[in-house]
């Protein structure tokens, strides 16, 4: 049963499921069936990877392509966190189910650097799945992980990131687009995924108001980088899973997290410090 406010009107209701997967733009094809990796100890570290919405899985195998392609001793894991294939809408709409597999994901975060101390661990979250990465990272105590990666979130503009912030020793990093329409009409229609009425992160980037001296200095370690034509040469357009391409993430976003050759420059990247 859908745990969701606001949803009364059956024909309305009937009218998402037939189209938020393309107002998301997470719909795809069937994903491949995801394979328990266990990190090699000789890894350089592990990527954890929370798809969007309706477990496509379209973001991990895309990281997994772009770190064999730059042979990079990093692993990728696929974390299994939705309903289910294609549920969409209750994915988006289930804050309480995606924090729940957010305390899951810490708690497998907390044994994998048990296992592997000196890994580095990086949390990537796309859409949806941002919310999941973000739940982890508040259940982890200081400097868990190395960086967090949100692409496209789904949450709320002004989500609170103090939390994640303390538990990413090198910080979040946050790719989003003002052309995303994708995000912006599922949040005009059902809300956030931190079910919240108001602009996302994936349109417009985080709106953080630091209130103490702590709080402006942890916001430094947030990098917003905003979607610019510069990109577009990689298939990034600004569309809503334009973010997580193989050739974008080869070439923006790899380069800064695991060491792989260095690309050109993104057009604009905008620092949240206060």
């Amino acid at each position: 049963m859908l745990r969701a406010r606001g949803l009364e009107a059956v024909p309305r209701f009937s009218i998402l499921l037939a189209f938020l997967p393309l107002l998301i733009g997470c719909a795809g094809l069937r994903p491949k069936a995801a394979t328990a990796v266990a990190p090699s100890p000789r890894d350089q570290g592990v990527f954890f990877v929370a798809d969007g919405a309706g477990n496509y899985q379209s973001t991990s195998q895309a990281l997994r392509q772009a770190v064999a392609d730059l042979r990079l001793p990093w692993s990728v894991v696929t974390v299994e966190w939705s309903h289910g294939y294609r549920r969409i809408l209750i994915d988006q709409i289930d804050y309480a189910h995606a924090r729940h597999e957010g305390h899951r994901l810490a708690n497998r975060v907390a044994c994998h650097r048990q296992c592997c101390p000196g890994q580095d661990v990086v949390l990537v979250g796309h859409s949806a799945g941002s919310t999941v990465v973000l739940a982890a990272a508040e259940a982890l105590p200081p400097d868990s992980v190395s960086r967090i990666v949100l692409l496209a979130p789904s949450v709320s503009a002004g989500y609170d990131l103090r939390p994640a912030l303390r538990a990413a020793r090198d910080g979040i990093d946050v790719y989003y687009s003002e052309y995303d329409l994708g995000v912006r009409l599922s949040a005009a229609l059902v809300g956030t995924a931190d079910r919240r009425r108001g602009p996302p992160a994936g349109s417009r980037g985080f709106c953080p108001v630091p209130q103490t001296p702590h709080d402006a200095w942890l916001y430094t370690k947030l990098r917003q980088h905003p979607w610019h034509p510069s990109v577009a040469w990689t298939g990034n357009c600004g569309r809503h899973n334009d973010c997580h391409g193989v050739a974008f993430l080869k070439a923006y976003v790899l380069p800064q997290l695991a060491g792989g050759p260095a690309g050109p420059p993104l057009g604009a990247v905008r620092a949240s410090g206060p």
